[in-house]
């Protein structure tokens, strides 16, 4: 039985990196995709969606964050922000449009590997880019305050039984909540929960993907109800939890 090889995309200006990521990528097992604009990652994205975009934001006449945007709201793939700027406002703000990674250049290549390793193994089995762990399929559906968290086919229903479109970090951070409920769960044991690896001292990962899962799933996310703040200590999750 054949593997399908797992679709990537490349979107830089500059050919000499995108060209370096193609062997490289190509050399670990990935097909890959380069293009060079919006435009062309658009076009790529209708025709042959990757599993996964790492995506250069500082594209000269372009926004790479409204490209960010337009890939959250129209497809389901994984998102690693690539580039030169190391400043923490646009971490945030590339959190806070999708990206479920974010490399800084200059980077190296194989920490890179690693992270869009990371990305896919999170990926939920609608992409068909990467599968889910061989326990997923036993896991149970929980439910909580009228939601339910499907954990196997990582697919999340509000009271109605319509899905809500969660990225994959989001994902994995409503999973650490919703199987451990009532239990105050600090910020570092959550980043190693849904990164999987040592963050540094950006921690604010978890503050801004706890306010767009507020923004998804309580009524008034100023006033939460479910997900709640304990302050100096992290992040509790408070409705009963039972399984469907």
């Amino acid at each position: 039985m054949n593997i399908p090889t797992v679709h990537l995309a490349v979107l830089d200006d500059e050919a000499d990196i995108t060209q370096l990521l193609a062997i490289y990528l190509g050399s670990n097992g990935f097909r890959v995709s380069q293009v060079h604009s919006g435009n062309a990652l658009m076009d790529l994205m209708a025709r042959d969606a990757p599993a996964l975009v790492l995506l250069d934001l500082g594209l000269p006449g372009e926004d790479g964050f409204s490209i960010a945007r337009t890939l959250r709201e129209h497809w389901h793939c994984g998102l690693v922000i690539l580039t030169g700027r190391g400043d923490a406002v646009d971490k945030v703000v590339g959190l806070e449009v999708g990206a479920d990674d974010y490399v800084t250049k200059p980077f190296d290549l194989r920490e890179l590997l690693a992270r869009i390793k990371a990305v896919l193994r999170r990926l939920t089995p609608a992409s068909g880019a990467a599968p889910a762990p061989a326990e997923a399929a036993t896991s149970p559906t929980l439910r909580f305050a009228q939601w339910q968290l499907d954990t196997g086919a990582r697919r999340l229903l509000d009271p109605k039984g319509v899905e809500v479109a969660l990225t994959t970090g989001e994902f994995d951070l409503l999973t650490a909540l919703v199987t451990h409920p009532g239990r105050v769960l600090s910020r570092d044991f959550l980043l190693g929960e849904t990164r999987g690896r040592d963050s540094g001292p950006f921690d604010r990962t978890i503050d801004v993907q706890i306010g767009r899962l507020r923004r998804k799933v309580e009524a008034d996310p100023d006033n939460p109800q479910i997900i709640k703040s304990v302050r100096g200590a992290g992040y509790i999750l408070v409705p009963k939890v039972e399984a469907a």
